[in-house]
């Protein structure tokens, strides 16, 4: 089946729709929208990718996700993705928005964030196994070899964004 997405050129506005495939064989900028899901304990949720699949077999990640279709928004992509990898409707928060160098291919990637408050199901076709961890657990995850490329990326981007906003409500001294 193939899997259509919008071209976008170095400003993330579309030039075109091409085949996802293609677009990563030629290094075609395209757009991917992620969650990072969290409990109501402040947990957030961290998975692996089943062996078999085509991009990042058996890599662990901190996000949910996936391209963009054309004429969605991020946001609106973040919601889909959440919906059809954890089986949970939500309206994820937009964080941040990158160009992500990406181990494959480059792409824009629109980080969202959403908190999780009930029972999900994860589709076993992107979802091979999941835990919730803590901040510091996931600091040190990050680490390991097997963590996606693009994972660590996002992370280091996250996690400065909301340190940047952390100085920023900080009160003056």
């Amino acid at each position: 089946m193939t899997e259509m997405v919008e071209r976008v050129d170095d400003d993330d506005r579309v030039i075109g729709v091409v085949d996802r495939g293609e677009a990563i064989r030629r290094r075609w900028l395209h757009r991917v929208a992620t969650v990072v899901c969290r409990d109501t304990r402040g947990r957030i949720l961290v998975h692996r990718r089943p062996h078999d699949d085509v991009r990042f077999p058996g890599g662990v990640n901190f996000m949910l996700g996936g391209a963009a279709e054309p004429g969605e928004t991020y946001e609106k992509a973040a919601a889909r993705e959440l919906t059809e990898e954890l089986g949970v409707r939500a309206r994820p928060r937009f964080v941040l928005k990158f160009r992500c160098a990406g181990a494959i291919s480059p792409y824009w990637l629109g980080l969202h964030e959403a908190v999780v408050t009930g029972p999900f199901t994860p589709d076993p076709g992107e979802i091979a196994w999941h835990d919730w961890m803590t901040e510091p657990q996931l600091a040190e995850l990050v680490g390991d070899e097997a963590f996606v490329p693009d994972a660590r990326e996002a992370y280091h981007r996250w996690t400065a964004r909301r340190r940047e906003r952390a100085d920023h409500e900080r009160p003056a001294g």
